[in-house]
């Protein structure tokens, strides 16, 4: 009994717990020894590669590269005028040895995304340069463009010679940085990122309340229905998961469209004199998008029906309960979990839409994943498209931690 008690003291349980750790220990050596392999291939092909191409929203080496020798004589250039012959002479230079290098083009590109008419700016200089005499080079340069002779234009050269830059970053949420190098709003006519950005949140939001509305009692129907039946009403919620994204979204484009099976049959019956505009709206982008997410809003849902004892429903009828009374004091509870399962699942997944806006939705029905394929495919602006990327991910993280804050993670199953 001593012993018993020496052991269970508060004194020991320090003691306790480091033994049971020394214990555990090789077991979750050995856990982590066969997950080890998953790991690094998740590393190497998939968060390297992300982290990778999230830096170049940051990375600035297009000035830094190509005007060295003007960024060196920028250095102490206070701004107020227009810097001195030697910050000229070193542009010319080195706009010599990119007309070599063929890199005077994406030098011009860069600095266009702050100054439009940069790069046409950079290009005349280029072609120009064997007409360059002795003497003052500023002239000379102010005769091609009388901009040269503004101090804001070499500011935005000053300031895209540090390493990285805030300029992605910050024209994704529609600021900007002036000459002097605050932060300020752009202009009204220029301000469309917050816009896509809050279009996004509000079509995954549409999308997850229309899941929500079709998927709760179609998951409720599955879950009380005989286990032949229930079986097959699964099978044709799961039948959409075994088809390409693109052919479902493809089917809807056959559906919505003019000339579509439902204006035929809107027509057939009499419900309109007109066909009806259903393709390139929001009606059809939400209405697409509703039916690719619609099972992985059930599935959760049902999988936490299907553990809830039936008994309860009839325990509280026959303690004088009414029927609806009992199902949302009773049952509907206990299925949040699923719920928020669901919706979570559902409205993430509709943040990264792509195709089926491309196809079903029209201009005003672009979410944020299209724009960061347009800088990546048609504009080839690799650092706009990592800041918008960036974006979406930081909301996407965000709204999880924010949404496991007010939830819980304990009550979050996924099925």
């Amino acid at each position: 009994m001593t012993q018993t008690l020496s052991l269970t003291s508060p004194a020991s349980a320090p003691n306790l717990r480091a033994a049971l750790r020394r214990a555990e220990r090789p077991g979750r050596l050995g856990a982590l020894a066969l997950a080890l392999p998953a790991l690094l291939f998740l590393v190497v092909t998939f968060a390297a590669p992300i982290g990778l191409f999230l830096t170049t929203a940051v990375r600035n080496p297009e000035v830094r590269d190509t005007l060295p020798q003007t960024a060196a004589a920028l250095a102490g250039w206070d701004g107020p005028a227009a810097p001195g012959e030697a910050a000229f002479a070193a542009l010319l230079a080195d706009l010599t040895r990119a007309k070599e290098d063929n890199t005077a083009a994406a030098l011009g590109k860069r600095l266009n995304y702050e100054s439009a008419g940069m790069r046409s700016r950079i290009m005349s200089v280029v072609r120009h340069l064997g007409n360059f005499k002795d003497g003052a080079l500023a002239p000379q340069f102010a005769a091609l463009d009388p901009v040269w002779a503004s101090p804001d234009l070499w500011a935005i050269i000053k300031r895209n010679a540090a390493p990285v830059t805030p300029y992605y970053l910050l024209t994704a949420v529609d600021l900007q940085q002036d000459a002097s190098g605050a932060v300020t709003r752009v202009a009204e006519d220029q301000a469309v990122f917050l816009g896509i950005l809050g279009r996004t949140l509000w079509i995954a939001g549409l999308v997850t309340g229309a899941t929500l509305l079709l998927g709760f009692p179609t998951a409720y129907v599955i879950s009380l229905a005989p286990a032949r039946i229930a079986g097959f009403m699964l099978l044709m919620v799961l039948l959409p998961l075994w088809t390409s994204l693109l052919v479902r979204t493809t089917a809807w484009v056959v559906l919505l469209q003019t000339d579509g099976v439902i204006n035929q049959v809107l027509l057939a019956l009499g419900l309109t004199t007109e066909k009806l505009q259903l393709m390139l709206t929001r009606f059809g982008t939400v209405t697409a998008m509703t039916h690719i997410q619609l099972p992985f809003t059930i599935l959760p849902i049902l999988s936490v029906m299907k553990s809830i004892p039936e008994g309860q429903m009839r325990a509280a009828r026959s303690l004088g309960a009414p029927p609806f009374f009992a199902f949302w004091r009773v049952y509907a509870p206990q299925t949040l979990p699923g719920i928020a399962a669901g919706c979570l699942m559902t409205f993430i997944l509709s943040l990264g839409y792509y195709i089926t806006p491309a196809l079903v939705g029209g201009p005003r029905d672009q979410m944020l994943s299209n724009f960061i394929a347009t800088y990546i495919n048609r504009d080839l602006n690799w650092g706009m498209a990592a800041a918008l990327a960036g974006l979406l991910l930081v909301m996407t993280l965000s709204i999880y931690l924010l949404f496991l804050r007010l939830v819980g993670a304990e009550r979050i199953k996924l099925g």
